[in-house]
C-alpha cells in the first residue's frame, strides 16, 4: 500500500495527527478539529509540488503541513484565523460597520 492509500482510512483530526506523528493536546483538537483539518487541506492545496514526491517525501510534507495547521490553533483561535467562510463573512460585516471614534465627535471650534 502507498502513503495515499493509507490516508484514505483516516477520518478524524486525531487519526491524521496520530498517523503523521504530530503530538497534540486533545483539548486543542476538541475545540478546533474542523478548523485544523480545513487549514491542513488549505496548506496541502497550496503545495503544488507535493504530487511529484515519493511516499516518504509526501509523508514528510503532509506532516509539516499538519503541524503548521495544528500550531495555528494552539497560538490563535478559530475566530482569529477565519478558516471558514462564515468567519470571513462575519469579519467583513464587522469591518463594514466600523466607525472611527473621531467621526462621532463634533469638531470643537
Amino acid at each position: 500500500m502507498s502513503f495515499k492509500d493509507d490516508l484514505e482510512d483516516l477520518e478524524t483530526a486525531e487519526d491524521f495527527l496520530t498517523f503523521l506523528g504530530v503530538p497534540f493536546d486533545r483539548r486543542v483538537v476538541n475545540v478546533n478539529r474542523l478548523h485544523i483539518l480545513q487549514r491542513f487541506h488549505n496548506y496541502l492545496a497550496e503545495d503544488t509540488a507535493i504530487e511529484d514526491l515519493d511516499d516518504e517525501g509526501m509523508a514528510t510534507r503532509y506532516r509539516l503541513h499538519l503541524q503548521r495547521a495544528y500550531q495555528d490553533f494552539v497560538t490563535s483561535s478559530a475566530i482569529t484565523e477565519k478558516v471558514f467562510k462564515v468567519h470571513q463573512e462575519q469579519a467583513q460585516r464587522m469591518s463594514d460597520r466600523f466607525v472611527p471614534l473621531d467621526s462621532l465627535i463634533a469638531p470643537l471650534k
